[in-house]
């Protein structure tokens, strides 16, 4: 039996995608920018905060919610592979949470975000905080729309970790040094995760922060009251 040969022609008037990674990053930075359209025009802040697992991301948006929640319109999105525990623990002290379940996907893209926002009330919100999934890799590489991405980088997990994730660091605007009230116990230097951090990207802000004592959280709540701030005075500055 011969074998039909196929043909090598490109049909007339198609494409060929030859690098779905590339496109998949394409279709997630073209949604990234719809939310940051939607984010501008309803002047909301939106905050990507990302680290390993473990690291304390939700311990620190509950001491959040709790000491700003009152003084502004905040509501929460909180990524996961499973389970809502984390969504719970944030509502449990008043804060407007809703989970993104990923399925399995170790990171978020803006898509899940996008579908996230078409089932909250955004009216008169004035800072919109997207908790990733803890992870320092895959979440580096997606766009979700934000102003800006905060990284913690916990006592617990090790002074390396910068240079061994850059693109992290590198796309990151601030750095949280977390579970700072474990320092005395740890062989971990701030000196030198600062030192690699900035030796990646020279601009990253550093807050060393603990929410157990509560070290540096008002310094930090400050930071997202001022970025809430500047965004509404930019929105209202007539155009020239």
């Amino acid at each position: 039996m011969t074998k039909v040969q196929k043909s090598s022609k490109t049909a007339r008037g198609t494409v060929t995608c030859d690098n779905t990674t590339m496109h998949l990053l394409k279709a997630n930075d073209f949604v990234a920018e719809s939310i940051r359209k939607k984010m501008a025009d309803k002047q909301i802040l939106l905050i990507n905060i990302t680290s390993s697992a473990g690291s304390g991301k939700t311990t620190l948006l509950q001491e959040t919610a709790r000491r700003i929640g009152g003084q502004l319109n905040m509501k929460i999105l909180v990524g996961d592979l499973e389970t809502e525990r984390d969504a719970d623990r944030l509502r449990e002290v008043g804060a407007d949470a809703l989970q993104i379940v990923t399925g399995g996907i170790c990171h978020l893209e803006a898509q899940m975000v996008w579908q996230a926002m078409e089932n909250m009330d955004l009216e008169g919100v004035d800072l919109l905080i997207v908790e990733n999934v803890g992870n320092l890799v895959c979440p580096a590489s997606f766009d979700l729309g934000e102003d800006y991405r905060v990284t913690l980088i916990a006592t617990t997990e090790g002074d390396d970790k910068p240079k061994k994730y850059p693109r992290m660091f590198l796309t990151s605007e601030l750095m949280l040094v977390s579970k700072s009230d474990l320092l005395p116990y740890l062989p971990f230097s701030v000196e030198a995760v600062v030192q690699d951090a900035r030796d990646i990207n020279p601009e990253l802000e550093v807050i060393q922060v603990s929410s157990t004592n509560g070290e540096n959280i008002d310094k930090w709540c400050r930071w997202l009251l001022d970025k809430v701030a500047e965004k509404k005075a930019l929105a209202n500055v007539p155009a020239s």
